[in-house]
Protein backbone atom coordinates (compact mmCIF):
# COMPACT_ATOMS: atom_id res chain seq x y z
CA UNK A 1 0.00 0.00 0.00
CA UNK A 2 1.70 3.75 -0.98
CA UNK A 3 1.87 6.13 1.43
CA UNK A 4 1.58 9.29 -0.64
CA UNK A 5 2.40 11.40 2.18
CA UNK A 6 6.31 10.58 2.56
CA UNK A 7 8.88 11.91 0.66
CA UNK A 8 11.91 9.73 0.21
CA UNK A 9 15.36 10.83 -1.12
CA UNK A 10 17.74 8.82 -2.75
CA UNK A 11 21.56 10.45 -2.43
CA UNK A 12 23.36 8.45 -4.26
CA UNK A 13 26.40 8.28 -7.37
CA UNK A 14 25.46 5.32 -8.40
CA UNK A 15 22.39 5.61 -10.84
CA UNK A 16 21.83 1.84 -10.97
CA UNK A 17 21.88 1.80 -6.95
CA UNK A 18 19.57 4.77 -6.91
CA UNK A 19 17.06 3.60 -9.46
CA UNK A 20 16.41 0.08 -8.26
CA UNK A 21 16.22 1.60 -4.36
CA UNK A 22 13.73 3.75 -6.81
CA UNK A 23 11.78 1.46 -8.09
CA UNK A 24 11.53 -0.46 -5.08
CA UNK A 25 10.11 2.70 -2.68
CA UNK A 26 8.34 3.90 -5.12
CA UNK A 27 5.57 0.44 -4.67
CA UNK A 28 4.60 1.83 -1.14
CA UNK A 29 5.72 5.66 -1.07
CA UNK A 30 4.73 7.20 -4.32
CA UNK A 31 6.96 10.52 -3.78
CA UNK A 32 10.30 9.10 -3.98
CA UNK A 33 13.34 10.92 -5.95
CA UNK A 34 17.20 10.83 -6.49
CA UNK A 35 19.87 12.72 -6.86
CA UNK A 36 23.43 11.87 -7.84
CA UNK A 37 25.15 15.23 -6.72
CA UNK A 38 24.98 16.63 -3.06
CA UNK A 39 26.00 19.79 -4.68
CA UNK A 40 22.82 19.93 -5.66
CA UNK A 41 20.84 19.49 -2.16
CA UNK A 42 20.10 22.65 -1.87
CA UNK A 43 17.37 22.74 -4.88
CA UNK A 44 15.80 19.59 -3.21
CA UNK A 45 15.47 21.30 0.21
CA UNK A 46 14.23 24.30 -1.35
CA UNK A 47 11.09 22.67 -2.29
CA UNK A 48 10.55 20.85 1.11
CA UNK A 49 12.68 18.72 3.32
CA UNK A 50 12.20 14.89 2.26
CA UNK A 51 10.91 12.58 5.38
CA UNK A 52 13.48 10.01 4.65
CA UNK A 53 17.25 10.43 2.96
CA UNK A 54 19.01 7.45 2.01
CA UNK A 55 22.52 8.76 2.20
CA UNK A 56 25.57 6.58 0.54
CA UNK A 57 28.64 7.93 2.01
CA UNK A 58 31.31 8.37 -0.85
CA UNK A 59 30.41 10.39 -4.35
CA UNK A 60 33.53 10.92 -5.67
CA UNK A 61 35.61 8.12 -7.15
CA UNK A 62 38.10 6.53 -5.42
CA UNK A 63 37.08 8.28 -2.09
CA UNK A 64 36.01 5.73 0.74
CA UNK A 65 36.57 7.88 3.94
CA UNK A 66 32.75 8.75 3.81
CA UNK A 67 33.67 12.19 4.33
CA UNK A 68 31.38 13.47 1.59
CA UNK A 69 28.57 11.53 3.36
CA UNK A 70 29.10 12.95 6.81
CA UNK A 71 29.32 16.68 5.53
CA UNK A 72 25.39 15.61 3.89
CA UNK A 73 24.46 14.15 7.07
CA UNK A 74 25.96 17.21 9.46
CA UNK A 75 24.11 19.64 6.94
CA UNK A 76 20.97 17.70 7.19
CA UNK A 77 21.02 17.37 11.16
CA UNK A 78 21.18 21.08 11.43
CA UNK A 79 17.56 21.53 9.65
CA UNK A 80 14.62 23.21 11.73
CA UNK A 81 13.15 19.41 11.53
CA UNK A 82 15.45 17.39 9.97
CA UNK A 83 14.98 13.87 7.84
CA UNK A 84 15.52 10.73 9.15
CA UNK A 85 19.17 9.74 7.53
CA UNK A 86 19.58 5.97 6.47
CA UNK A 87 23.29 5.81 5.17
CA UNK A 88 23.93 3.43 2.67
CA UNK A 89 27.69 1.65 2.62
CA UNK A 90 29.64 -1.52 1.77
CA UNK A 91 30.22 -4.25 4.54
CA UNK A 92 33.72 -2.97 4.52
CA UNK A 93 32.47 0.06 5.93
CA UNK A 94 30.48 -0.89 8.78
CA UNK A 95 33.06 1.86 10.97
CA UNK A 96 31.88 4.38 8.86
CA UNK A 97 28.04 3.73 9.28
CA UNK A 98 28.73 3.46 12.99
CA UNK A 99 30.36 7.34 12.97
CA UNK A 100 27.25 8.11 10.77
CA UNK A 101 24.87 6.55 13.76
CA UNK A 102 27.14 8.30 16.05
CA UNK A 103 26.29 11.36 14.10
CA UNK A 104 22.34 11.37 14.15
CA UNK A 105 21.63 8.66 11.46
CA UNK A 106 18.57 6.58 12.26
CA UNK A 107 20.24 3.42 10.71
CA UNK A 108 22.21 1.93 7.58
CA UNK A 109 21.89 -0.53 5.11
CA UNK A 110 24.80 -2.93 3.70
CA UNK A 111 25.58 -2.89 -0.02
CA UNK A 112 24.04 -5.17 -1.86
CA UNK A 113 20.65 -4.92 0.19
CA UNK A 114 18.02 -7.11 1.53
CA UNK A 115 15.03 -5.97 -0.61
CA UNK A 116 12.75 -6.48 2.89
CA UNK A 117 15.20 -4.95 5.19
CA UNK A 118 15.33 -1.71 3.02
CA UNK A 119 11.37 -1.11 3.54
CA UNK A 120 11.53 -2.36 6.86
CA UNK A 121 14.46 0.43 7.37
CA UNK A 122 12.72 3.26 5.77
CA UNK A 123 9.05 1.78 7.52
CA UNK A 124 10.44 2.10 10.38
CA UNK A 125 12.62 5.53 10.17
CA UNK A 126 8.67 7.19 8.77
CA UNK A 127 7.61 6.05 11.96
CA UNK A 128 10.17 7.29 14.58
CA UNK A 129 10.37 10.56 12.75
CA UNK A 130 6.76 10.89 13.17
CA UNK A 131 7.29 9.63 16.72
CA UNK A 132 9.77 11.98 18.33
CA UNK A 133 8.68 15.07 15.90
CA UNK A 134 9.41 18.12 18.07
CA UNK A 135 10.90 16.00 20.57
CA UNK A 136 14.78 17.34 19.91
CA UNK A 137 13.57 21.05 19.46
CA UNK A 138 13.12 21.31 23.29
CA UNK A 139 15.23 18.94 26.31
CA UNK A 140 12.85 16.26 24.86
CA UNK A 141 11.20 14.84 27.55
CA UNK A 142 8.68 17.45 28.16
CA UNK A 143 6.23 18.67 31.22
CA UNK A 144 6.82 19.60 35.01
CA UNK A 145 4.30 17.64 36.72
CA UNK A 146 5.05 15.85 39.91
CA UNK A 147 4.43 12.66 37.70
CA UNK A 148 7.00 13.70 34.70
CA UNK A 149 9.31 15.11 37.79
CA UNK A 150 9.45 11.43 39.44
CA UNK A 151 10.25 10.29 36.01
CA UNK A 152 13.32 12.57 35.17
CA UNK A 153 14.71 12.38 38.74
CA UNK A 154 14.65 8.42 37.77
CA UNK A 155 16.46 9.40 34.69
CA UNK A 156 19.27 11.29 36.47
CA UNK A 157 19.45 8.84 39.04
CA UNK A 158 19.70 5.76 36.42
CA UNK A 159 22.03 7.21 33.56
CA UNK A 160 25.17 7.86 35.03
CA UNK A 161 25.03 3.37 35.53
CA UNK A 162 25.71 0.35 33.30
CA UNK A 163 22.19 -0.91 35.11
CA UNK A 164 20.21 -2.14 31.74
CA UNK A 165 16.49 -0.16 32.41
CA UNK A 166 13.14 -1.21 31.05
CA UNK A 167 10.67 1.65 30.26
CA UNK A 168 7.13 0.86 30.59
CA UNK A 169 3.84 2.58 29.57
CA UNK A 170 1.11 3.04 26.57
CA UNK A 171 1.64 4.28 23.57
CA UNK A 172 2.42 7.33 22.50
CA UNK A 173 4.03 8.34 26.29
CA UNK A 174 7.24 8.89 24.77
CA UNK A 175 9.52 5.84 25.81
CA UNK A 176 11.94 6.38 23.35
CA UNK A 177 12.17 9.67 24.62
CA UNK A 178 13.29 8.34 27.75
CA UNK A 179 15.62 5.72 26.23
CA UNK A 180 17.29 8.39 24.32
CA UNK A 181 17.89 10.58 27.73
CA UNK A 182 19.40 7.96 29.35
CA UNK A 183 21.78 7.55 27.08
CA UNK A 184 22.66 11.48 26.65
CA UNK A 185 23.06 11.04 30.50
CA UNK A 186 25.23 8.37 30.28
CA UNK A 187 29.00 8.09 30.32
CA UNK A 188 28.51 6.57 26.29
CA UNK A 189 26.72 9.89 25.14
CA UNK A 190 29.21 10.01 23.16
CA UNK A 191 28.77 6.92 21.34
CA UNK A 192 25.68 5.45 18.94
CA UNK A 193 22.47 5.05 20.53
CA UNK A 194 20.84 2.70 18.55
CA UNK A 195 16.72 1.99 18.08
CA UNK A 196 15.69 -1.59 17.25
CA UNK A 197 11.85 -2.32 16.76
CA UNK A 198 12.01 -5.85 18.12
CA UNK A 199 8.27 -5.84 17.19
CA UNK A 200 9.13 -5.28 13.19
CA UNK A 201 11.77 -7.91 13.41
CA UNK A 202 10.42 -10.85 11.43
CA UNK A 203 11.59 -14.74 12.76
CA UNK A 204 13.55 -15.68 10.04
CA UNK A 205 15.93 -13.07 9.88
CA UNK A 206 16.05 -12.14 13.78
CA UNK A 207 19.59 -13.73 14.30
CA UNK A 208 20.72 -11.45 11.25
CA UNK A 209 19.77 -8.26 12.03
CA UNK A 210 20.70 -8.84 15.56
CA UNK A 211 23.91 -10.81 15.82
CA UNK A 212 24.91 -10.26 11.88
CA UNK A 213 25.79 -12.78 9.53
CA UNK A 214 28.73 -14.04 7.15
CA UNK A 215 28.68 -14.50 3.18
CA UNK A 216 27.16 -17.47 1.92
CA UNK A 217 26.22 -18.61 5.12
CA UNK A 218 22.39 -18.41 3.66
CA UNK A 219 21.11 -18.50 0.43
CA UNK A 220 20.60 -14.60 0.79
CA UNK A 221 23.75 -13.79 2.33
CA UNK A 222 25.52 -12.21 -0.38
CA UNK A 223 28.24 -10.33 1.70
CA UNK A 224 29.33 -10.17 5.59
CA UNK A 225 26.44 -8.34 7.07
CA UNK A 226 27.36 -6.77 11.11
CA UNK A 227 24.10 -6.87 13.42
CA UNK A 228 22.63 -4.51 15.62
CA UNK A 229 25.13 -5.85 18.69
CA UNK A 230 28.15 -4.78 16.85
CA UNK A 231 27.17 -1.71 15.26
CA UNK A 232 25.78 -0.11 18.48
CA UNK A 233 29.54 -0.81 20.34
CA UNK A 234 30.50 1.09 23.06
CA UNK A 235 26.47 3.08 23.02
CA UNK A 236 22.98 2.04 23.85
CA UNK A 237 20.76 -0.25 21.67
CA UNK A 238 17.23 0.10 22.44
CA UNK A 239 14.98 -2.95 22.04
CA UNK A 240 11.83 -1.04 21.39
CA UNK A 241 8.26 -3.18 21.68
CA UNK A 242 10.11 -5.81 23.29
CA UNK A 243 6.95 -7.45 24.75
CA UNK A 244 6.07 -8.77 21.58
CA UNK A 245 8.77 -10.96 20.57
CA UNK A 246 8.11 -14.56 19.89
CA UNK A 247 9.50 -16.62 22.63
CA UNK A 248 11.99 -18.74 20.59
CA UNK A 249 13.87 -14.97 19.76
CA UNK A 250 13.44 -14.34 24.13
CA UNK A 251 16.07 -17.34 24.16
CA UNK A 252 18.59 -15.90 21.71
CA UNK A 253 18.36 -12.80 22.99
CA UNK A 254 19.24 -13.91 26.74
CA UNK A 255 22.22 -16.13 25.30
CA UNK A 256 23.31 -12.80 24.15
CA UNK A 257 22.98 -10.92 27.25
CA UNK A 258 23.90 -13.97 29.34
CA UNK A 259 27.63 -14.62 27.57
CA UNK A 260 27.94 -10.70 26.64
CA UNK A 261 28.83 -11.78 23.29
CA UNK A 262 27.45 -13.10 20.32
CA UNK A 263 27.81 -15.52 17.31
CA UNK A 264 27.31 -14.20 13.57
CA UNK A 265 25.60 -16.75 11.54
CA UNK A 266 28.21 -18.70 9.39
CA UNK A 267 30.79 -17.48 11.85
CA UNK A 268 32.98 -20.09 13.29
CA UNK A 269 33.94 -18.11 16.93
CA UNK A 270 31.54 -15.59 18.98
CA UNK A 271 32.42 -11.47 19.11
CA UNK A 272 32.12 -9.50 22.27
CA UNK A 273 29.76 -6.96 22.62
CA UNK A 274 29.39 -3.95 24.85
CA UNK A 275 26.23 -2.39 24.49
CA UNK A 276 23.96 -1.04 27.30
CA UNK A 277 20.26 -1.94 27.25
CA UNK A 278 17.34 -0.38 27.11
CA UNK A 279 14.44 -1.83 26.69
CA UNK A 280 10.54 -1.11 26.14
CA UNK A 281 6.98 -2.31 26.29
CA UNK A 282 3.75 -1.19 26.44
CA UNK A 283 2.37 -4.38 27.77
CA UNK A 284 1.01 -4.37 31.30
CA UNK A 285 2.62 -5.51 33.57
CA UNK A 286 0.52 -8.23 34.27
CA UNK A 287 0.81 -9.97 30.85
CA UNK A 288 4.63 -9.27 31.17
CA UNK A 289 4.96 -11.35 34.15
CA UNK A 290 3.20 -14.37 32.40
CA UNK A 291 5.93 -16.81 31.93
CA UNK A 292 3.50 -18.05 28.48
CA UNK A 293 3.96 -14.02 27.05
CA UNK A 294 7.84 -13.53 28.41
CA UNK A 295 10.43 -15.57 29.56
CA UNK A 296 11.10 -14.54 33.60
CA UNK A 297 15.04 -15.11 32.89
CA UNK A 298 15.33 -12.29 30.42
CA UNK A 299 12.70 -9.90 32.28
CA UNK A 300 14.98 -10.66 34.78
CA UNK A 301 17.78 -9.83 32.65
CA UNK A 302 16.41 -6.56 31.00
CA UNK A 303 14.42 -5.01 34.14
CA UNK A 304 17.47 -4.36 36.70
CA UNK A 305 15.66 -0.60 36.79
CA UNK A 306 12.41 0.14 35.55
CA UNK A 307 10.95 3.13 34.85
CA UNK A 308 7.16 3.79 34.00
CA UNK A 309 6.31 6.94 31.68
CA UNK A 310 2.27 7.75 33.32
CA UNK A 311 -0.44 8.59 30.26
CA UNK A 312 -1.21 12.23 29.83
CA UNK A 313 -4.61 11.62 32.12
CA UNK A 314 -2.59 11.26 34.79
CA UNK A 315 -0.62 14.25 34.58
CA UNK A 316 -3.35 16.77 32.74
CA UNK A 317 -1.11 19.66 34.46
CA UNK A 318 0.92 19.10 30.89
CA UNK A 319 -0.99 19.47 29.36
CA UNK A 320 -1.43 23.32 28.31
CA UNK A 321 2.55 23.72 27.91
CA UNK A 322 2.30 20.60 25.50
CA UNK A 323 -0.54 22.32 23.54
CA UNK A 324 1.77 25.47 23.44
CA UNK A 325 4.60 23.86 22.52
CA UNK A 326 3.04 21.88 19.47
CA UNK A 327 1.11 24.92 18.56
CA UNK A 328 3.67 27.10 17.71
CA UNK A 329 6.08 24.41 16.61
CA UNK A 330 3.49 23.94 13.77
CA UNK A 331 2.68 27.24 13.24
CA UNK A 332 6.87 27.90 12.34
CA UNK A 333 7.13 24.71 10.37
CA UNK A 334 3.36 25.67 7.96
CA UNK A 335 4.24 29.31 8.05
CA UNK A 336 0.93 29.71 9.85
CA UNK A 337 -0.43 33.06 12.24
CA UNK A 338 0.57 32.84 15.70
CA UNK A 339 -2.99 32.25 17.51
CA UNK A 340 -4.31 31.80 20.89
CA UNK A 341 -5.46 29.06 22.65
CA UNK A 342 -9.88 30.21 24.04
CA UNK A 343 -10.08 29.50 27.82
CA UNK A 344 -12.96 27.05 26.61
CA UNK A 345 -10.90 25.27 24.26
CA UNK A 346 -8.25 24.42 27.01
CA UNK A 347 -10.33 23.57 29.34
CA UNK A 348 -12.14 20.86 27.41
CA UNK A 349 -8.69 19.55 26.11
CA UNK A 350 -7.04 19.21 29.49
CA UNK A 351 -10.39 17.24 30.61
CA UNK A 352 -9.74 15.38 27.22
CA UNK A 353 -8.57 11.53 28.33
CA UNK A 354 -5.90 11.70 25.50
CA UNK A 355 -6.11 7.61 24.58
CA UNK A 356 -3.11 8.25 22.27
CA UNK A 357 -1.25 10.42 25.26
CA UNK A 358 1.58 12.53 23.70
CA UNK A 359 1.33 11.59 20.42
CA UNK A 360 -2.35 11.97 19.92
CA UNK A 361 -1.96 15.30 21.23
CA UNK A 362 0.54 16.64 18.87
CA UNK A 363 -1.59 15.05 16.12
CA UNK A 364 -4.68 17.09 17.08
CA UNK A 365 -2.26 20.72 17.30
CA UNK A 366 -1.01 19.49 14.07
CA UNK A 367 -4.56 19.37 12.45
CA UNK A 368 -5.58 22.41 14.29
CA UNK A 369 -3.13 24.67 13.16
CA UNK A 370 -3.85 23.44 9.21
CA UNK A 371 -7.18 23.77 9.63
CA UNK A 372 -8.09 26.88 12.21
CA UNK A 373 -10.46 29.28 10.50
CA UNK A 374 -10.18 31.74 13.31
CA UNK A 375 -8.56 34.09 15.60
CA UNK A 376 -8.33 31.99 18.15
CA UNK A 377 -8.06 27.85 18.09
CA UNK A 378 -11.28 26.26 19.07
CA UNK A 379 -11.66 23.07 20.30
CA UNK A 380 -13.84 22.10 17.46
CA UNK A 381 -10.58 22.21 15.72
CA UNK A 382 -8.57 19.44 17.24
CA UNK A 383 -10.49 16.87 15.90
CA UNK A 384 -11.38 15.36 18.71
CA UNK A 385 -15.26 15.48 19.23
CA UNK A 386 -17.35 12.68 18.41
CA UNK A 387 -18.99 13.22 15.19
CA UNK A 388 -22.82 14.49 15.58
CA UNK A 389 -26.12 12.06 14.91
CA UNK A 390 -26.87 12.03 11.38
CA UNK A 391 -30.47 13.61 10.62
CA UNK A 392 -32.94 12.24 8.78
CA UNK A 393 -32.93 14.41 5.54
CA UNK A 394 -36.33 15.58 4.39
CA UNK A 395 -37.62 14.17 0.84
CA UNK A 396 -35.61 16.25 -1.79
CA UNK A 397 -35.29 16.09 -4.92
CA UNK A 398 -33.26 12.91 -6.99
CA UNK A 399 -29.86 14.85 -7.11
CA UNK A 400 -29.83 16.60 -4.25
CA UNK A 401 -30.94 12.99 -2.25
CA UNK A 402 -27.68 11.49 -4.40
CA UNK A 403 -25.33 14.00 -3.21
CA UNK A 404 -26.55 13.27 0.65
CA UNK A 405 -25.95 9.92 -0.26
CA UNK A 406 -21.97 10.20 -1.41
CA UNK A 407 -21.61 12.09 1.84
CA UNK A 408 -23.39 9.42 4.27
CA UNK A 409 -21.15 6.77 2.53
CA UNK A 410 -18.18 9.48 3.39
CA UNK A 411 -19.48 9.42 6.78
CA UNK A 412 -19.41 5.85 7.56
CA UNK A 413 -16.44 5.22 5.80
CA UNK A 414 -14.69 7.58 8.18
CA UNK A 415 -16.70 6.26 11.16
CA UNK A 416 -16.11 2.36 9.98
CA UNK A 417 -12.30 2.90 9.30
CA UNK A 418 -11.72 4.31 12.79
CA UNK A 419 -14.09 1.57 13.96
CA UNK A 420 -11.57 -1.27 12.26
CA UNK A 421 -8.42 0.63 13.92
CA UNK A 422 -9.56 0.51 17.25
CA UNK A 423 -10.48 -3.06 17.04
CA UNK A 424 -7.36 -4.17 15.41
CA UNK A 425 -5.35 -1.86 18.40
CA UNK A 426 -7.74 -3.79 20.78
CA UNK A 427 -6.69 -7.24 19.13
CA UNK A 428 -3.29 -6.55 18.93
CA UNK A 429 -3.22 -4.94 22.67
CA UNK A 430 -2.03 -1.85 21.79
CA UNK A 431 0.95 -2.97 19.91
CA UNK A 432 1.68 -0.48 17.18
CA UNK A 433 3.34 -2.74 14.91
CA UNK A 434 1.55 -5.87 14.90
CA UNK A 435 -2.07 -3.89 14.24
CA UNK A 436 -0.25 -1.99 11.61
CA UNK A 437 0.49 -5.81 9.93
CA UNK A 438 -3.31 -6.57 10.32
CA UNK A 439 -4.23 -4.02 8.75
CA UNK A 440 -1.67 -4.28 5.75
CA UNK A 441 -0.71 -0.53 6.51
CA UNK A 442 2.88 0.74 7.56
CA UNK A 443 3.62 2.15 10.78
CA UNK A 444 3.83 5.80 9.58
CA UNK A 445 0.41 5.31 7.98
CA UNK A 446 -1.17 4.06 11.20
CA UNK A 447 0.18 6.86 13.40
CA UNK A 448 -1.33 9.32 10.86
CA UNK A 449 -4.41 7.38 11.06
CA UNK A 450 -4.53 7.16 14.21
CA UNK A 451 -4.15 11.27 14.74
CA UNK A 452 -6.90 11.14 11.77
CA UNK A 453 -9.48 10.08 14.10
CA UNK A 454 -8.22 11.25 17.43
CA UNK A 455 -7.05 7.44 18.22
Amino acid sequence: MADTAAHLLILDDDSDVAYAAQMLLRRRHGRVTTLDDPARLSSVLDAGVPDVVLLDLNFTPGRIDGAEGLAVLDRLRTLAHPPAVIALTAYADVPLAVEALKRGASDFITKPWDNARLIAAVDTALARRSALAGGAATSGLMGDSAAMRGVKSMIASVAPTEANVMVLGENGVGKELVARAIHAASSRAGATFLAVDMGALPESTFESELFGHRKGSFTDARSDRAGRFQAARGGTLFLDEIGNMPLAGQARLLTALERREVTPIGADRPEAIDVRIVSATNLDEARLFDPAVFRPDLLFRLNTIVIRVPPLRERRDDVPGLLHHYLSLYEAQYRRPVRELAPSAQQQLCEWSWPGNVRALRHACERAVILAAHDEYRYEDFGLALPAPVPVPAPVPAAATAAADDANVEFRLGALERETIAAALDKAKGNISLAARMLGLSRAALYRKLGKHGI
